[in-house]
């Protein structure tokens, strides 16, 4: 019995990450998840008490697998530098996988204020990832720095959720080197 609620648990979030990914937070609504799973609403709500519960079921799943492969790729890096552009790059190239386009769908809707927090925690855990290489580097507020340098992934990624004029490899260059070097770019 248990073995059969996980897996149906587990059913209903990856419907829950399609139906965010196909279509926002609009999408995902629990007759759309009984609908993708062959359940009966009424057996969703066994699962999830509210829309907000999946949302933070999803948090609670996915970004730790993705801070663990953006945490992966910045300890196969040897060098502070190397160690920012892996942080950079992974979640940039995450940008195609659907947990994530589904946390950038649940990132835009309206969230109750638990959902948001559970949200906010779970992206300060990604950023304290980088504090270390930045105070590497010598910058003088390496928390603060990071703070910023997630802004500057966040702006590359929604150029690349928006299939911006430029080519994916140059916004994560531009991106890398923003990173890396601020405005004044690389020095010659």
């Amino acid at each position: 019995m248990a073995e059969h609620r996980t897996m149906q648990r587990g059913a209903l979030l990856d419907a829950a990450r399609s139906l965010l990914s196909e279509g926002g937070t609009e999408a995902l609504t629990f007759p759309a998840l009984a609908e993708r799973t062959g359940l009966a609403r009424s057996s969703v709500y066994e699962y999830f008490r509210s829309r907000a519960a999946v949302v933070e079921e999803l948090c609670a799943v996915d970004f730790p697998v993705w801070a663990a492969e953006v945490e992966a790729a910045m300890a196969a890096a040897d060098t502070p530098e190397a160690k920012v552009e892996a942080y950079v790059r992974t979640q940039l190239d995450l940008v195609g996988d659907r947990r994530h386009r589904a946390v950038v769908a649940i990132s835009a809707g309206e969230l109750d204020d638990g959902a948001r927090e559970k949200i906010r925690a779970a992206h300060g855990g990604l950023v304290t990832l980088v504090v270390e290489a930045l105070a590497a580097l010598g910058m003088p507020e390496p928390r603060l720095g990071a703070m910023l340098l997630q802004g500057v992934v966040d702006a590359a990624v929604r150029r690349l959720e928006l299939g911006a004029a430029e080519d994916p490899a140059r916004i994560a260059e531009a991106a890398v080197s923003m990173a890396l070097h601020g405005a004044t770019g690389p020095s010659a």
